[in-house]
């Protein structure tokens, strides 16, 4: 997940001194550049124990939702980027083709994912900060214990909300040195120890099992399904394609250079995992610096896995400090349009959102109670990523459902980059990823057999009624909504079918490379103020 709000208008200044929404100018953006943007946003390091559960069984996961998940959701929106290049982002792709309550919804779900993957990196951060002591089973009891995780969690997260109050600027500069320091280099030394520990001859734990899984016992794959959410952010870095000088050639391979070298390291990094830690003593939050410790002690080094852990802990601090404001930034800007009220969109002098970080904030600390819930640490960790799998794959779904749609009623539409293949690559494309992303989802309600959880029905509760709380809280807000809430200062670019004067479902009748004058653009934002105030949008 990247920290750019992607959705923040930009404004211009027309002839006749209005303001108004334009796009971007085109830079130039390589195949490499690309590919690069893709794995900044969606690689790391903490999942990786969950897999490691599974052994070599883990490869097979991991390629697998790249081909039904990553690659399929990958295409589809980077045609819809390259198609919708006005501001807006997914806000835009799903407004365009079901009107702004589902755009709104969709906005906000993916702010909502990021409030439930707080929680999580947040314990992970407890952990980390837990194993730079000494010694190993002071940090294993301390990493486990629910006061101090919930206890850390909390500082970690207000003391990064405190600090964004300052501004993006040091938020951001926080978040390079933290990927680079606390993601990058820690993933590059542990392949390389695992590589080195192989050929050496050192004790492998790891389970020969088959490459591929039993999935007559679901419950046994249940932690497969977050490799989901490992995925996630590539409706994000889509917004850039059209930076791209031949976008329709090069971003197939952009895409599938940065497969590789995610499932490479995903899988090398599981791996390495499994050959240190035994699979029935790997813990979800724990295991991935308990093999840090035991490389490092293979070769007489052992204080290294306590150094290493705290580059990790600063890695985290890093991704902190750049999500508290980036997707609450984006969802502002959105929020201007109408969604929430203007006490919500007031910013201080350094173009911080205060009052969306403490709500924020205040999601945050509540989901983070499920540990007093919950039998361990481990089974919170793992119901809170089970339903931020969940919520973010109601998410993909909308924009698959969009891109359908917006097949159907802009045909003519300029697409900078289209999903090839013609109107069987839409359906394979489109069906793949459908399938694979509803197959995650129902078996993300299932209580995974690896873990102590206490009472399934509790467990699955607690995920039911959590995702169905916060899939129906922007459809409240959107109901609720009153004129007072637009910010008249505020101004985005109409959607197509409101210049047009028609409706979402409705087919365009514009000719292909039609481009609408300022005039019918002028028109069209005043049209849907009007409406807006009179509830008709």
């Amino acid at each position: 997940m990247d920290n750019k709000p992607a959705n923040a208008p930009e404004p211009a200044v027309t002839s006749s001194g209005r303001k108004k929404i334009i796009s971007t100018a085109k830079g130039s953006l390589t195949m490499a550049a690309m590919a690069i943007l893709i794995v900044t946003s969606i690689l790391s390091l903490r999942g990786l124990p969950s897999e490691a559960k599974y052994g070599v069984q883990s490869i097979f996961f991991y390629l697998f939702a790249a081909i039904v998940f990553l690659v399929p959701f990958a295409l589809v929106c980077a045609e819809l980027a390259s198609t919708y290049t006005r501001s807006g982002g997914l806000y835009r792709w799903v407004s365009e083709a079901f009107g702004p309550r589902w755009g709104w919804t969709a906005m906000y779900l993916e702010w909502q994912t990021v409030v439930f993957w707080f929680p999580t990196v947040l314990m992970f951060g407890a952990s980390s900060l837990a194993y730079i002591f000494w010694p190993e089973s002071f940090d294993a009891a301390l990493a486990s214990n629910k006061i101090y995780t919930l206890a850390v969690a909390m500082l970690m997260y207000w003391l990064a909300t405190l600090n964004a109050f300052r501004g993006q600027k040091s938020a951001n500069k926080l978040s390079t040195y933290g990927g680079m320091i606390g993601t990058i280099i820690p993933g590059a030394v542990l392949i390389l120890l695992g590589i080195i520990y192989v050929l050496m001859g050192k004790h492998d734990y790891m389970d020969h099992v088959s490459f591929f899984p039993d999935f007559s016992h679901l419950g046994t794959i249940v932690l497969a399904a977050s490799i989901f959410l490992f995925y996630a952010g590539m409706e994000i870095q889509a917004v850039h394609i059209n930076d791209m000088p031949n976008p329709a050639r090069q971003f197939p391979r952009s895409v599938l250079l940065a497969v590789i070298i995610i499932v490479a390291v995903y899988a090398l990094g599981t791996l390495v995992i499994g050959l240190v830690v035994p699979s029935g003593h790997i813990d979800l939050l724990q295991s991935l610096l308990v093999a840090y410790k035991g490389l490092w002690a293979s070769f007489n080094l052992s204080w290294m896995g306590n150094v290493m852990a705290l580059l990790i802990m600063f890695g985290v601090i890093g991704q902190i400090s750049a999500l508290v404001t980036g997707p609450a930034t984006g969802l502002m800007a959105v929020a201007q349009s109408g969604y929430l009220p203007r006490s919500l969109q007031a910013v201080n002098a350094k173009g911080v959102n205060r009052p969306i970080l403490i709500i924020e904030g205040a999601f945050v600390s509540l989901l983070s109670l499920v540990l007093i819930v919950l039998p361990t640490v481990e089974s919170a960790y793992q119901i809170l990523s089970q339903m931020a799998t969940i919520i973010y794959l109601i998410m993909v779904l909308i924009i698959y459902g969009a891109f359908i749609r917006l097949r159907r009623t802009s045909p003519n539409r300029q697409r900078g980059f289209k999903v090839p293949g013609g109107k069987i690559g839409m359906i394979l494309v489109s069906g793949i990823g459908i399938i694979g992303a509803l197959l995650a989802m129902i078996l993300s309600y299932l209580p995974p057999s690896q873990i102590t959880i206490g009472s399934p029905v509790v467990y699955v509760g607690i995920i039911v009624v959590g995702v169905g709380l916060f899939l129906a809280l922007p459809l409240v807000i959107y109901a609720c909504r009153k004129p007072s809430w637009r910010n008249p200062n505020a101004h985005f670019y109409p959607f197509d079918w409101q210049i047009e004067g028609r409706r979402p479902d409705q087919v365009s009748k514009w000719p292909a490379g039609y481009v609408p004058t300022e005039e019918e653009v002028e028109a069209a934002e005043s049209t849907a103020i009007c409406n807006h105030a009179t509830g008709k949008c």
